[in-house]
């Protein structure tokens, strides 16, 4: 019995499909979710949201959002997700490199923050580009 995976952003939906297990980046750690899992509510941080179908895994970047877990439902709205074969590894190159320079500059608490957000969503872009650049060789 699959689980039927919706990831949903304000601008489309960027996937809907049955899925084998998803895992996902949340504030108390990397949850894992098969399917009968039991519902639960959760804030996601930025990071790597993958799942799996038919043994293979698939990765997308997230920036953060929340995840509806029902027994055999699992809606994901995202601030943002990309696929990794939609993701410009150079343009998130200079973007991390631009967070970098403003977390080093330190220009108030609230630059600071969001440069450290900006930071790890360029790095969490670049792992997966990495990974798909790994599957291709």
């Amino acid at each position: 019995m699959p689980l039927q995976l919706e990831i949903v952003t304000a601008e489309r939906v960027v996937l809907s499909e049955e899925v084998d297990m998803v895992s996902a980046p949340s504030y108390e750690g990397r949850v894992g979710i098969l399917p009968r899992h039991e519902p639960l509510l959760t804030v996601l941080q930025p990071g790597e949201l993958h799942y799996v179908k038919n043994g293979v895994s698939m990765p997308y970047a997230i920036s953060g959002g929340f995840m509806e877990v029902l027994p055999n439902r699992v809606t994901i709205l995202a601030d943002t997700a990309e696929r990794a074969d939609e993701i410009d590894e150079a343009r998130a190159e200079q973007a991390r490199a631009k967070a970098e320079q403003a977390v080093r500059d330190r220009q108030g608490a609230v630059d600071v923050a969001q440069a450290e957000i900006a930071l790890r969503r360029a790095t969490v872009r670049l792992q997966v580009a990495k990974l798909r650049r790994n599957r291709q060789q």
